[in-house]
């Protein structure tokens, strides 16, 4: 089953399921967003959209997934939030580079089925001094944790992953750097991590030229809040359209 068909039968559940467990774990995952200024921010899988009542109306937002039936339900929940929705793959975003003051990563990077690549496309959209803040699940290098690898064949087929290991998929991400690492829920599983977007002449061998031309690179323009009838009306008409999604 591809991660678009799943997701697309997973939508009407995810809410039920995902929901109260990572309440406060999301709450405070937000608190790292800038409270002052106007940034530009693109949440990179915005699933239901349980992320959107808890931000302020300070910022520009962008909205990616990868289904329709997810952003069909994230929509009425974006009231009084300047937001533009596009429907796109985080491995191959369809954005200029540095088109992102920061990216918000919650629980996509072990869900994908390259999380390396996605951290790349996620460093290559946000500009130098930018923040990438990742809430997921990731395990420890050595950690044994048998059960969730013995899991993640059934499990990576249905929703997600489960063993992902950070530290393996920033490796070789030259232009990232780590600045805060803390434990979130389930004992430490899943985890608050925040990341510095480096300029290229203080990363260690940047890769980001080599991924120039990747995907369409036009910035989205500002929109108003859309509305579910009319989600097809605010996918960004300026970007091509991606005949794998």
């Amino acid at each position: 089953m591809s991660l678009r068909t799943s997701y697309a039968l997973i939508a009407p559940f995810y809410d039920w399921v995902v929901g109260p467990a990572l309440a406060n774990a999301r709450r405070k995952s937000l608190t790292r967003l800038p409270s002052a200024g106007r940034s530009r921010i693109l949440i990179n899988g915005i699933g239901t959209g349980l992320d959107l009542p808890l931000l302020t109306p300070a910022h520009r937002y962008t909205a990616l997934d990868l289904t329709r039936g997810m952003l069909a339900r994230a929509l009425p929940r974006a009231t009084g939030l300047d937001v533009q929705w596009v429907q796109g793959d985080s491995q191959r975003l369809p954005f200029r580079e540095a088109a992102f003051d920061h990216v918000l990563l919650h629980l996509i990077l072990a869900i994908v089925p390259d999380t390396r690549l996605a951290l790349l496309e996620a460093a290559r959209v946000t500009r130098s001094g930018g923040h990438l803040f990742i809430l997921d699940k990731f395990l420890r290098r050595g950690e044994s944790a048998p059960l969730r690898r013995l899991l993640n064949p059934l499990a990576r087929r249905i929703a997600t992953r489960t063993d992902v290991v950070f530290e393996d998929a920033l490796a070789g991400v030259d232009d990232l750097r780590v600045i805060d690492d803390q434990p979130a829920f389930a004992g430490g599983w899943f985890r608050l991590i925040t990341l510095e977007k480096l300029a290229r002449q203080d990363a260690p061998g940047s890769s980001s030229s080599s991924r120039r031309g990747q995907v369409n690179q036009t910035m989205p323009t500002s929109s108003a809040t859309a509305t579910a009838a009319s989600i097809r009306y605010h996918i960004n008409p300026l970007i091509a359209p991606n005949p794998l999604l």
